[in-house]
């Protein structure tokens, strides 16, 4: 039986642990749970956290602008995040490849065509593509998205079952009850518009996405017929626990 493609989108406040480092346990917790579900699930990784990788090693003082500085700390933590990526999945019997995309390559049909055809042969060995953008050229994801977009338009181009988008939250909650300060979670959605209207414009503490460009990527994917999980990544378990409905989180079909 063919297993089923999980695109997993990890953002920088899951794999920080809402800290200034990356998590070497959460990016252990990652691994055991596809480890777990490698009989049944494949998975393709869109992981953000280059650049908090790199504040872990270096102080960078430009006097030009700050993206140029943020590009350059991606460039240095892109290396870091991969080799601790590979530490802690190879101990698990995982193996693990980089793949540097940028927005530019979905608009190009031999750029797509390379993109699906080098992914699932890697993906056919048994090894776990881990996408990010390629800031040191390209500047979207640390403008705009923090990687949201990026992961929607993979994984439409990758064909996967389920967008699993890992994030600080429960899901996405009702306005009124962040208003009242007791957050309840969105559990379906099937109408955007109406999703549209509970959610604000804040950003992530160390990303750059937020609830805004989470729907705007579950859009990408629903036009595609592909759901879309908002997940709280910073639990433990996570995928296991939205695959057996064990946790509040947001479903958009």
């Amino acid at each position: 039986m063919a297993k089923k493609r999980i695109l997993l989108k990890i953002g920088t406040n899951t794999l920080t642990r809402e800290t200034n480092h990356i998590s070497r346990g959460k990016i252990e917790d990652i691994g055991m749970q596809i480890a777990a579900l490698n009989e049944e699930y494949e998975f393709i990784i869109v992981s953000s956290g280059a650049i908090a990788a790199a504040k872990q090693f270096v102080k960078l003082e430009s006097k030009g602008k700050e993206i140029v500085v943020k590009q350059a700390l991606a460039s240095i933590g892109q290396p870091h995040l991969m080799r601790i990526f590979h530490e802690n999945f190879s101990d698990l019997g995982l193996l693990t490849s980089q793949c540097l995309l940028s927005y530019s390559d979905f608009e190009k049909d031999q750029s797509k065509v390379n993109i699906v055809n080098t992914i699932n042969v890697l993906v056919e060995n048994n090894y776990i593509p881990i996408i990010n953008e390629n800031d040191t050229v390209a500047t979207d994801e640390i403008r705009f998205g923090d990687n949201d977009k990026l992961a929607a338009l993979a994984a439409v181009l990758l064909k996967v079952d389920i967008l699993i988008i890992a994030t600080n939250t429960n899901g996405i909650y009702t306005k009124s009850s962040i208003h009242d300060a007791i957050p309840e979670t969105i559990t379906l959605v099937t109408d955007l518009q109406v999703l549209n209207k509970e959610v604000g414009d804040a950003k992530s503490s160390q990303g750059t996405g937020g609830m805004q460009s989470k729907i705007e990527a579950a859009a990408i994917a629903k036009a595609a017929n592909i759901e879309t999980w908002v997940v709280n990544g910073l639990n433990d378990n996570f995928i296991l626990n939205a695959l057996q409905n064990k946790i509040p989180f947001t479903k958009i079909t």
